[in-house]
């Protein structure tokens, strides 16, 4: 069985050593790097499954790694999770728009990161098993197998685990997901992990796709309202 392969980009070198023991137990192949342009160069060279990002590095911080990323056709679909003691909303909503499929601050627990890797790996190794590969209505349409969306005919890009939450409330039409629903179903993770992170991502779809495509129920979740 092929083993996946990380990537961690981080200049804390004792955090590189209990993160490389740490996942090197769940049979990871975990290769990392001290600088951004190290790292940079990796993920060029040899892209890996995932990419563990830190965001505060010497000589290039990890938001301009993460646009460089996504700016190359090679790379745009790498998932990718920031890693960063900032816990401000606006520093998670930018890493965000940049194209971060996930952000943790620390100091984190391992099992914790642990079940955020399993999730985003599941979510990119998912090629099937919806009841519909392709929806399409009014200006938008998703075709969830070839991870492709466009609006009024221009694509638009949405990175891994934006994708997964809209077809997730898509595919869940006309229901109301709750915010623990939502976070079980798409980041694999229990309701005890904060929810937070859900409504930065349902603002990211908003301002990418359009502003009503996505309807709030104070106190009860969210919906896929369509985009006529």
């Amino acid at each position: 069985m092929t083993q996946e392969r990380l990537l961690l980009i981080e200049d804390d070198a004792d955090l590189v050593q209990s993160l490389r023991l740490a996942l090197g137990r769940e049979h990871y192949s975990m290769d990392h790097a001290l600088s951004g342009l190290e790292g940079l160069s990796k993920v060029v060279e040899h892209p890996p499954d995932l990419l563990l990002l830190d965001l505060n590095l010497p000589d290039m911080d990890g938001l301009s790694i993460c646009r460089e990323i996504r700016g190359n056709a090679a790379t745009r679909d790498l998932p990718i999770i920031m890693l960063t003691a900032r816990a401000q909303e606006q520093d998670r909503v930018l890493g965000l728009d940049l194209g971060a499929d996930d952000y943790i601050v620390k100091p984190f627990s391992v099992r914790e990161l642990k079940s955020r890797i399993q999730a985003l790996l599941r979510r990119r190794q998912l090629d099937g098993g919806v009841p519909e590969d392709l929806f399409s209505e009014g200006r938008l349409t998703v075709d969830y197998r070839s991870r492709h969306v466009t609006l009024d005919g221009e694509e638009i890009h949405l990175t891994t685990r934006e994708l997964e939450l809209f077809w997730f409330l898509i595919t869940n039409r006309p229901q109301v997901l709750s915010r623990e629903r939502i976070l079980e179903r798409v980041w694999g993770l229990s309701s005890d992990v904060e929810t937070r992170t859900i409504d930065v991502h349902v603002r990211t779809l908003r301002k990418k796709i359009d502003s009503d495509v996505i309807e709030t129920l104070i106190g009860a979740g969210y919906r896929f309202r369509g985009c006529p």
